[in-house]
């Protein structure tokens, strides 16, 4: 998957994601006073994929005058159909997420989302990938830690399970074919390109459902513009494209464990913005996950191939 530094500086920019994707649940949840989960990310995602636009012009500029790849053709090909796939599982995905989290607390919902951290191993197994027992207990550690920092018991004594959670759950899968996808497609396009590629590609999806689901409102979207903002220019625009940039040089598995911070950023996010205090319990689930994704970038022993 690359030299040891290109696998940490991918590490980093997974990093990166998963501290913008954790601080972002908050806004998608105030998004929700406004406007309707399909209109809320239609917005959102047509607002990532626009701010890459300058990116791609400005970078298309710097590499005017140097050599081509041999075949554009093919390459614009897989780009475009790389990226609509990108854009149908990723847009699926977060209007699953954006619609569940009406009906769970956000704590349940960052935990169901981790669960991918279970599912794309599981995926990789067929399509030929096997991971080394040393991400495999990775994987345990960090579900286990996930869920002491994010579920919390019912009045009931147990963590029930509704409709929201089921979206939820539903949208780990798809999100986990994202991840998927992307290993697969990143590699060979510019990665800043395919990312903007599936934004619009989400964003028409999004759009589709909204105008058969919903009623947009421009006033309500005007209303929602602070959460809109944030969610389209830095969780879509900035945080989707370090995913891709740095899903080049790490694996899936690891990827996903990465990514798996999420929850850890969104509780110290609680913390430190909004004084919500952490729990010994929760505390234990952030040291947990955290000490997973160092497990999974520590060596790997020889002849030994993890997916």
């Amino acid at each position: 998957m690359g030299t040891r530094a290109s696998q940490w500086r991918g590490a980093f920019f997974l990093m990166l994601a998963a501290l913008i994707w954790g601080t972002a649940f908050v806004a998608q949840s105030v998004g929700m006073d406004y406007i309707g989960p399909c209109t809320f990310n239609a917005v959102r995602s047509y607002i990532g994929g626009l701010v890459l636009l300058p990116l791609i012009f400005w970078n298309r500029r710097l590499q005017a005058g140097k050599p081509q790849e041999a075949d554009p053709a093919r390459g614009r090909k897989l780009l475009l159909g790389g990226g609509a796939l990108c854009g149908l599982l990723l847009g699926a995905g977060s209007l699953l997420q954006q619609a569940g989290i009406q009906f769970t607390t956000a704590g349940k919902a960052g935990f169901l989302t981790a669960l991918y951290i279970v599912i794309v191993p599981v995926l990789g197994i067929f399509l030929g990938r096997r991971p080394g027992l040393k991400v495999w207990i990775g994987v345990g550690i960090a579900l286990v830690g996930a869920y002491l920092l994010s579920v919390t018991s019912d009045t009931a004594g147990g963590p029930a399970i509704g409709p929201g959670d089921l979206l939820v759950l539903l949208s780990a899968a798809f999100f986990s074919l994202h991840i998927i996808v992307v290993d697969r497609v990143a590699p060979q396009v510019n990665g800043v390109e395919l990312s903007c590629v599936q934004f619009f590609v989400a964003g028409l999806l999004s759009t589709v459902l909204a105008l058969c689901l919903e009623e947009p409102d421009f006033q309500g979207i005007l209303a929602a513009w602070g959460p809109l903002l944030y969610t389209g220019v830095l969780s879509s625009g900035v945080g989707y494209t370090c995913q891709i940039l740095g899903q080049r040089s790490v694996s899936p598995t690891v990827a996903s464990l990465i990514l798996s911070l999420e929850s850890v950023f969104a509780a110290a996010a609680g913390w430190l913005i909004l004084q919500e205090p952490l729990s010994p319990k929760e505390i234990v689930g952030c040291v947990l996950v955290f000490a997973a994704v160092v497990l999974a970038q520590l060596p790997a022993g020889r002849n030994k191939t993890e997916a």
